[in-house]
């Protein structure tokens, strides 16, 4: 049988994506700021209902790379639309925002009173 072909159809397992650790890195970054601007529920929001369609998003990010690296470092851009194709890549990312706010939250005086 052809190589190509055996993996033609081949599909990542289900549950969240394992990022490489240069992934991790930006995605980690990418949460912290997320987190830090208090911007956890909108974003959860958007991206579990965009869940679906993060094939699709990623693949937009790649069109717009051209005009993006203007703004963004080249290398980090192409890492997170890398990770984003991956199936279980928005869960791992939506996991990932859940526990730094928790965190945060922990973290912060409660106001007296």
């Amino acid at each position: 049988m052809v190589k190509w072909l055996k993996h033609a159809f081949a599909v990542d397992p289900p549950g969240p994506a394992t990022p490489t650790e240069d992934q991790k890195r930006v995605v980690e970054r990418l949460a912290v700021e997320v987190v830090r601007r208090r911007l956890t529920s909108p974003t959860l929001l958007l991206l579990e209902c965009s869940h679906n369609l993060n094939f699709v998003g990623s693949q937009l990010l790649t069109f717009f790379a051209p005009f993006a690296h203007i703004v963004f470092p080249k290398r980090e851009y192409d890492l997170i639309s890398g990770f984003l194709e991956r199936r279980g890549s928005v869960e791992y990312l939506c996991r990932r925002l859940e526990t730094l706010d928790v965190e945060w939250s922990e973290s912060q005086p409660t106001p007296p009173g």
